[in-house]
């Protein structure tokens, strides 16, 4: 069967930006990774067939048998890229899917580019040299009986590891803030990839999935959407050394808060920053010893097969689950975060509500934003854009926004802008005039 029709073969990226779709550097390399490892980019406007060993871009949100039609004709050698992944339209087509990745949003790609398929494609055969440095820490007053099966299990595949006993506030437990700290103290010593473990796993076979496929980050969500700290990677890159110290800096503010909620909150202000190219770890990196499948994981925790250890309340951090399911920024979460050289700290938050679902007219609303607000601020040192589909996320967008002091404007997604929209919002306020802006205040 003859493959289906490509994007121009020369500068398939180049077709991309010709449709409306902006990229960052870091979002274009990923692309042309993908297309190295999965195929050639293939726009889903084309029409889809079956042949195997494409990267399918999808613009457009799918409709609800589009995005069964899509799923059926997947293989398992394909992949599927969403370049407006912030977008809750793309929802139910990600969820039938699984999610491999996402590169973050700034201001030259200020999207999330979310990327998937219907299975990782894991090397079949992996060398010591695939595979990132593991490192571990555990209490020194436990003594290394724990950790005896994990440092086996290394020797035997040949992998460069250190595993180190550490002072902790509590004999028995190494707190979020002591963890980091060591991760960040590795991160510097070695000057390359880490793999972060537990120090009760066992390690089965080479991790060379995060080395191969990850440039900064890399986690499991436990659940799809629970973020575990107990099997991180951390790229050498300076996105995942803004990320460290960004969970650092969250888990000495909140010591006592579970911490896989304080990485994602880490992960979630970092994706708004910069283009953090994240990747999702399978479960065979976070399989439970005992449970089917464990014989054949990469990584084997001993855990009882449940979500004790990982998320202790089921009902905690309730409202970012199904953005998290979707791999994006939830309502409460700002999309886009940029900043200005001006002198007083003075932010801005923009609401763009999304009520009608299309993709394109969000898309061109966030750039728009970015643009106006890259070209003249006008005398606001920070702003904030959130994408919000629901008209609960708006008001819950608008409360955060006032509980950090911010400005805060509601836009219709798709309404024309003026290129000094700054400018004028920063003017009305300080003359208490109205503007011809059709948008809600404060």
């Amino acid at each position: 069967m003859p493959r289906p029709a490509n994007m121009n073969a020369d500068d398939p990226i180049e077709e991309l930006r010709a449709v409306g779709v902006r990229l960052s550097t870091q979002q274009e390399r990923r692309l042309q990774w993908l297309s190295r490892t999965f195929g050639p980019l293939v726009s889903s406007a084309n029409g889809l067939s079956t042949a195997a060993g494409r990267t399918l871009v999808v613009i457009d949100p799918p409709t609800g048998p589009g995005a069964e039609l899509l799923y059926g004709r997947l293989t398992a050698d394909d992949a599927v890229v969403i370049p407006f992944g912030e977008n809750p339209a793309f929802d139910f087509l990600k969820s039938k899917l699984t999610e491999f990745g996402t590169v973050g949003a700034c201001a030259a790609g200020p999207h999330e580019l979310w990327w998937g398929g219907l299975g990782w494609k894991l090397p079949e055969a992996a060398s010591a040299r695939d595979a990132p440095r593991v490192v571990c820490c555990h209490p020194s007053d436990t003594g290394d009986l724990h950790i005896y099966h994990l440092r086996r299990s290394l020797q035997r595949l040949g992998l460069p590891f250190d595993i180190e006993p550490i002072q902790t506030r509590r004999p028995d437990v190494v707190s979020t803030a002591e963890k980091i700290a060591f991760i960040q103290r590795m991160w510097r010593r070695h000057a390359a990839p880490l793999l972060f473990v537990a120090p009760d796993v066992m390690l089965q076979s080479v991790p060379s999935l995060p080395l191969l496929a990850g440039r900064d980050f890399g986690a499991h969500k436990w659940n799809g959407w629970e973020m575990s700290a107990r099997t991180l990677y951390f790229g050498q890159s300076s996105a995942a050394e803004m990320l460290l110290s960004a969970w650092g800096e969250i888990a000495s503010s909140y010591p006592d808060v579970w911490e896989g909620y304080l990485i994602d909150q880490a992960w979630s202000s970092v994706s708004s920053q910069l283009p953090l190219d994240t990747i999702w770890l399978p479960r065979s990196y976070h399989a439970v010893a005992g449970e089917p499948g464990a014989g054949n994981a990469v990584i084997v925790h001993n855990l009882n097969p449940s979500t004790v250890d990982l998320g202790p309340d089921p009902s905690f951090a309730e409202m970012v689950r199904s953005a998290r399911h979707a791999g994006r920024a939830g309502g409460r979460d700002p999309l886009l975060v940029l900043r200005s050289d001006a002198p007083r700290d003075k932010a801005i938050s923009i609401i763009l509500r999304d009520e009608g679902g299309n993709a394109r007219d969000a898309a061109a609303s966030v750039e728009a934003l970015a643009s106006a607000f890259t070209n003249d601020h006008g005398g606001f040192s920070r702003l904030e854009i959130s994408l919000c589909a629901w008209q609960r996320d708006v008001r819950v967008a608008r409360e955060a926004g006032r509980l950090a002091g911010h400005e805060v404007i509601v836009l219709a997604s798709g309404q024309e802008l003026q290129p000094d929209l700054f400018r004028a919002l920063a003017a009305a306020k300080t003359s208490r005039q109205p503007t011809n802006i059709d948008a809600r205040g404060r």
